[in-house]
């Protein structure tokens, strides 16, 4: 039978049927084979009552009837209760809501297989069910077989999409092979026939483990050279450093780390390889990504070439233009500041010097995509905190300039292996070491009991010279909530405080405020601020060794462990408090233990992936590879790898799988694309 034949070949459904089942992809046969079970009702030995435990209340065994009654029922009327006996001599009321027919069913003496997910026990030690299927014969039942459970839609049922799945599997077999031959041996993997056969109908539990490693290693493989066939290939020359490169790194005060090092050489690479780059630049808070932007940049300006650096908010920004300021113009370089807020006759020569090639460096917000824009050469693009960008808005920026490369930077990592396949269509360069002498952030669980002596640790920081944040998730008291809120806490820090210089900062202050606090908090004229999540990214006070988080339990991992990353950026010993209220929640919880746990950001993105899942970390870049129906993002880097290693290999050795060996994979990628 063809593998696009019909879900309506299936006896049992029809027209309404059909539609249920297309609605969550099925429409073929061989889609029912490609709808994985979610879970297994393992029923391979009998389950009397005596083994129904809170943990695993279900059973399958067969039962005797021996009494009918009826009773009152709120939602029924009245309500058949029948009691059974197992075979162990245990009783067991039957509870058959809506269902009164079944007294002629249920017949005093006779005999039922039944199984049931959910029994309870009464005080008395009477057990009890409502939810449950009965069935003549142990076949039937399915006792001695591990069933599959699948996800439901609309009408219809397990025992539907059962009896489908055993009737396309049985219809399309033998199925053919989709990996080359070798290669289901040297990896261990099932053939394709016993696969698609087990992970529905295991026969133990290996067969769902080895079945389901099959399927989602054939997925991910077709997924990484379908990847390495739209990035196409090329050939790399070794990138040659500037001198002006080499004075810049000479200049610092500290050597460059050897992922800094790896991560310029890559993009150097890139820049002179004659292929527009398109590279993502991930590390960890305080990683150095920002120095390794600087050295690409000077590499493109020593060329000839102009840059383009666009931030988020103007905050970060302007900080990072007086970091290039005071790197790279002793260097000769020529930089320009650009956002909105920019205008009249300043806008209007800044704007020509871009055009005329005057400037080599432009930093600035969104007000670099506006119309009046342009350059002279523009040829790298460079976008920090990229995931507060959409695509559109990158590729705007992009096409001022000809043939021009993209660096996107982020401080939100993930493991690697897995950015490679989200961010499919870039390059991935990783800062995992950290700056020597970094000391790690210690981390401490706050309650509001142990408030008072947290207060105490921060003032003897500020005793030492050092500086402190204050991070409230609200501005004020507006609307209905007990949330603190960073307007009146500052009132109470202040008093609390008394001769300690402050400043209120968050999002709705003008922004030459926001920017002169903040120059004032890097000159020690101000010794702790009380904000918002405004401090989140961008700012390097290397004398700020507190941070405190108020109601942390509402922040997301990736926050909490970038509003950490503001402290701890130099070699002072720094804190912080994660201050929590008495009623978390288990997530909550979770979320607070990997904060005091870790200063690690790829263990930290890790499990902030475990519970948002990679969609959201891909962002506008969903497509329909993520899709995946065995294999998981989240749980399968393992496999991601090895099928990228895989992938690799054979489009360097057969890149265009025309090999008799990689036929199956051949046909088996062309019709997934």
């Amino acid at each position: 039978m063809n593998v696009d034949e019909r879900i309506t070949e299936v006896p049992g459904i029809g027209k309404k049927s059909a539609a249920e089942l297309a609605s969550i992809g099925i429409h073929t046969l061989m889609d029912m084979v490609l709808y994985p079970p979610r879970s297994y009702d393992d029923r391979r030995e009998e389950r009397f009552l005596s083994d129904a435990t809170p943990d695993n209340p279900s059973i399958a065994c067969r039962i005797t009837v021996i009494s009918h009654s009826q009773f009152p029922s709120k939602r029924s009327g009245m309500t058949l209760k029948a009691t059974c006996i197992d075979d162990e001599g245990r009783k067991l009321e039957l509870l058959c809501f809506n269902r009164p027919f079944m007294k002629d069913m249920l017949k005093l003496g006779s005999s039922w297989y039944i199984t049931s997910p959910a029994i309870e026990r009464s005080r008395n030690g009477i057990y009890s069910t409502a939810s449950f299927e009965l069935k003549r014969s142990k076949e039937e039942a399915g006792i001695g077989k591990i069933l599959p459970v699948y996800p439901l839609t609309g009408s219809i049922t397990e025992k539907m999409l059962r009896n489908a799945s055993a009737y396309a599997i049985s219809a399309l077999s033998p199925f053919p092979d989709e990996l080359p031959f070798e290669m289901y041996q040297r990896l261990s993997l099932l053939h394709h026939n016993d696969a698609y056969r087990l992970i529905h109908y295991p026969e133990n539990d290996s067969d769902i483990i080895n079945a389901r490693r099959t399927l989602a290693f054939t997925e991910l493989l077709l997924m990484e050279l379908a990847i390495l066939r739209g990035k196409g290939s090329r050939k790399k020359k070794q990138g040659a450093e500037s001198k002006a490169e080499a004075e810049l790194v000479s200049s610092l005060p500290f050597s460059l780390t050897q992922d800094q090092v790896s991560a310029a050489a890559e993009i150097r690479a890139d820049l002179d390889s004659g292929t527009p780059m398109n590279r993502l630049l991930q590390g960890d808070v305080g990683s150095g990504k920002t120095l390794v932007a600087w050295i690409a940049a000077l590499h493109e300006i020593q060329k000839g070439n102009q840059v383009a650096f666009m931030a988020p908010t103007e905050l970060l920004a302007r900080q990072h233009a007086e970091g290039a300021a005071e790197l790279l113009s002793p260097l000769g370089i020529r930089i320009a500041f650009l956002t909105g807020n920019v205008k009249g006759q300043s806008r209007k020569l800044l704007l020509e010097s871009l055009r005329k090639g005057i400037t080599d460096l432009v930093v600035g917000t969104h007000a670099l995509f506006s119309e009046d824009v342009s350059f002279n050469r523009l040829k790298l693009v460079i976008i920090d905190e990229q995931h507060r960008f959409g695509v559109q808005q990158r590729e705007a920026l992009k096409n001022k300039g000809i043939d021009a490369s993209i660096l996107s930077m982020t401080a939100t990592p993930i493991p690697r292996t897995l950015a490679l396949t989200l961010f499919a269509d870039l390059d991935v360069s990783t800062l995992q070491t950290m700056p020597s002498g970094r000391i790690p952030v210690k981390t401490y669980l706050v309650s509001d009991k142990k408030r008072d002596d947290m207060y105490q640790s921060i003032a003897v920081e500020f005793q030492r010279g050092h500086q402190a944040y204050f991070v409230y998730p609200r501005i004020d008291d507006e609307g209905e909530s007990d949330l603190r809120d960073v307007t009146h806490m500052h009132e109470e820090l202040k008093s609390r405080y008394p001769g300690v210089p402050s400043a209120l900062i968050h999002s709705k202050l003008p922004e030459e405020e926001k920017i002169r606090i903040l120059h004032d908090f890097r000159a020690k004229k101000i010794m702790y601020l009380t904000a918002t999540s405004v401090v989140e990214v961008g700012i390097d006070i290397p004398d700020a060794t507190c941070m405190v988080i108020e109601h942390a339990d509402i922040f997301g991992l990736a926050a909490l462990h970038q509003l950490r990353g503001r402290v701890g950026r130099s070699i002072l010993p720094s804190y912080c408090f994660l201050v929590f209220s008495s009623n978390l929640s288990a997530e909550a919880k979770a979320r607070l233990s990997v904060m005091k746990e870790t200063n690690d950001g790829f263990r930290i993105a890790e499990k902030d992936l475990e519970i948002r899942g990679p969609g959201e970390m891909a962002g506008d870049r969903q497509s329909g590879f993520l899709r995946l129906r065995f294999a998981s993002l989240t749980s399968d880097l393992d496999l991601i790898e090895q099928a990228r290693i895989e992938a690799e290999r054979i489009a360097r050795e057969d890149p265009g799988l025309l090999s008799i060996e990689n036929a199956h994979l051949r046909i088996a990628l062309k019709e997934q694309c």
